[in-house]
């Protein structure tokens, strides 16, 4: 069992690692670096002096349980984790210590809740998945928006990004996703994934000031589409993309992520809208912010910040809407994040 403030942090040097040791550290805690390339974990330590280096390899189970040794938790941030997120949860189950990652492939999300749940809830620890800024955020602001309702007809999410330089990470995850659904896009309907060979629909969506109405690419579907039907009862999760964010993504010569400010972030800026659909009415959450990998770090920290700290609602595998308050954990993340509720 792990104590203290030590969190192994596996895909340390990648680009939202290095967001998340920066963060970690931040907040108090103190990551030990690990991944399988030494190299690359050698030179991320001589911008984080102090930090002590662990190579580990998902196919050697005891080089992880060495990355794991003395840690009160792990955070998976190597993709694709359709490869990487079971060895490592096998590891953190070994250890006795809470896992988080933050996957946005839908497939190995729900590998995590389908093969995990008994023996996490078993166990007594917390396997959070896709906590980042798909499928953990979504999750928390339609959370957020339910109130004290566990049920609604439709969920909402419209993501409107500036722009999408993806990292090597978002690449990589991607053909991994398209290879394990033989080139189909996927959605969720009528309580369950559909998996589709037809194009996505092009729609419009209204967003809120400054971005008005934009054109959106329909079902483009992400982890919200896990996360948030694990624990609400909502038979139609729906998410969109701007049409721009979504082209720059898909060209094969748009270029990585660069940084803006003296933080590491880039000049993306991102607004999310949730709306949830009931009987009883509407109600639409917003979130705005700066950098979606680099968002992700402060959700992640603050759940390990939570998990070790107790303030969870449950134990096993729980995505963020389940696992935390969500109205007071998206409270937690300003100034990384500006969170507005509409009735």
């Amino acid at each position: 069992m792990g104590s203290g403030r030590t969190v192994t942090v596996f895909g340390a040097y990648g680009h939202t690692g290095r967001f998340v040791v920066a963060q970690l550290r931040e907040r108090g805690y103190l990551p030990v670096l690990s991944r399988r390339d030494a190299g690359k974990l050698a030179e991320l330590a001589v911008s984080e002096r102090g930090l002590e280096v662990r190579p580990a390899s998902v196919d050697d189970p005891a080089s992880l349980d060495r990355a794991l040794a003395g840690a009160a938790a792990v955070v998976n941030c190597a993709g694709p984790f359709a490869v990487t997120a079971a060895p490592v949860i096998e590891a953190a189950l070994r250890a006795g210590v809470p896992y988080v990652d933050v996957a946005a492939e839908i497939e190995a999300n729900l590998d995590t809740f389908t093969h995990f749940a008994d023996r996490a809830r078993a166990a007594g620890t917390v396997v959070l998945p896709a906590m980042a800024f798909f499928g953990g955020l979504g999750d928390l602001l339609a959370t957020a928006a339910m109130g004290d309702r566990t049920a609604a007809e439709e969920v909402h999410v419209a993501y409107g990004l500036s722009s999408w330089h993806p990292t090597a990470g978002t690449r990589a995850a991607g053909a991994v996703s398209r290879e394990r659904r033989d080139g189909r896009r996927v959605r969720y309907t009528g309580g369950r994934l559909e998996y589709r060979r037809d194009e996505a629909p092009l729609l419009e969506w209204t967003f809120p000031d400054p971005l008005g109405t934009r054109p959106v690419v329909g079902e483009f579907t992400m982890a919200d589409v896990v996360t948030v039907p694990s624990h609400l009862a909502v038979p139609e999760v729906r998410t969109y993309m701007t049409v721009e964010a979504a082209g720059e993504l898909a060209a094969p010569d748009t270029p990585a992520p660069t940084a803006a400010d003296e933080h590491g972030r880039s000049a993306q800026t991102f607004l999310v809208e949730v709306v949830v659909r009931s009987a009883g009415g509407e109600r639409r959450v917003v979130a705005r912010g700066k950098d979606i990998y680099a968002v992700t770090a402060p959700l992640v920290v603050e759940a390990v910040d939570r998990i070790l700290t107790g303030r969870t609602r449950t134990v096993g595998v729980a995505s963020a809407g389940r696992l935390f308050d969500a109205s007071d954990f998206l409270r937690a993340l300003s100034p990384h994040l500006t969170v507005e509720v509409h009735s």
